[in-house]
């Protein structure tokens, strides 16, 4: 989802003093027809954390009935897109045949490697009806190694998830490995994410990482001598030991691993190579993508 232009990045305030905080990123509401997200990567200051290139939160969105997320068919190269729902449903299709609906604490996992269009939309039964949707997506670019491998999909139902409790507070270990339990979601390079709800007056230490970005779906939290509002993100420094602690009922994702270095981001592709990325947009204004065969009546262009 989401086509991202050059414009299309979020605000960032830099703080000094406080501790393990380097950055906190305000998100960019983007409209996308019909609803917004809040975007949080890329940022003019922080490009990526980790693997992590992009990072959007898509609603709480509510839909009258005939009206809901319908995103035609678009395009990707060199990064993998990670799905995940807190309400809601989104039926998802590719160009490798794969149709699958995404439900609320599922991961889909889809890699675009060399090549893949996929679209994202929601069953007639979902959109007949009034809905909710609410949920993240995020981009990982791939190793330079693994750029160009195969596409493939991957799901992975909610019970699937392990989940594990860290003084009393649920902690949910959506990819890599925290708090001495490892998520079956296949990865690419040390990356890490993980979600948690927390009540007032719960504290939490975030498991390590080269790289770490903690955003607020919802509540609020205080970090060292620093209060953190919903919708933000704190871009943490790489102090170990990191505590948060819940002023309200809270949901927290927090994401990260190691440097990817450098990515270019035009529109949907992603590319450690900017020849790479104008390769794909010629390819995609010729048609010479793979299309879905369940879904091929429309696409969209590339902007401009």
């Amino acid at each position: 989802m989401s086509n991202l232009e050059p414009s299309a990045e979020a605000n960032c305030e830099c703080l000094t003093g406080c501790g393990a905080i380097e950055f906190i990123l305000k998100p960019k509401d983007r409209d996308l027809g019909g609803f917004s997200v809040r975007r949080l990567l890329p940022n003019r200051e922080v490009r990526h954390i980790g693997p992590w290139v992009f990072f959007d939160h898509m609603g709480p969105a509510d839909f009258e009935p005939g009206t809901g997320i319908d995103v035609r068919p678009h395009p990707h190269i060199n990064i993998a897109t990670v799905t995940y729902l807190f309400e809601g449903s989104i039926l998802h299709k590719d160009s490798l045949g794969s149709i699958q609906v995404i439900r609320p604490g599922d991961i889909n996992l889809m890699v675009a490697g060399r090549g893949i269009v996929h679209s994202e939309r929601e069953t007639k039964d979902v959109r007949n009806s009034q809905h909710r949707t609410n949920g993240l997506q995020l981009w990982l670019a791939l190793p330079e190694d693994d750029e160009e491998i195969d596409p493939s999909f991957h799901h992975y139902s909610t019970g699937s998830i392990p989940t594990v409790e860290v003084d009393a507070v649920p902690v949910r270990v959506m990819m890599g490995e925290a708090y001495g339990v490892e998520s079956p979601v296949k990865t690419f390079s040390s990356t890490l994410y993980i979600e948690a709800k927390m009540t007032a007056g719960q504290r939490l230490v975030l498991p390590n990482a080269e790289q770490r970005g903690l955003y607020l779906v919802s509540g609020s939290v205080k970090l060292l001598d620093t209060v953190v509002e919903t919708h933000s993100m704190v871009v943490l420094k790489t102090e170990p030991n990191v505590c948060v602690e819940a002023l309200e009922e809270t949901q927290i994702a927090l994401i990260g691993g190691s440097d990817i270095g450098q990515r270019h981001i035009d529109w949907n592709f992603v590319s450690s190579r900017p020849e790479r990325i104008e390769q794909a947009i010629q390819d995609w204004k010729a048609g010479k993508f793979k299309p879905i065969s369940t879904d091929n009546r429309e696409y969209i262009p590339y902007p401009g």
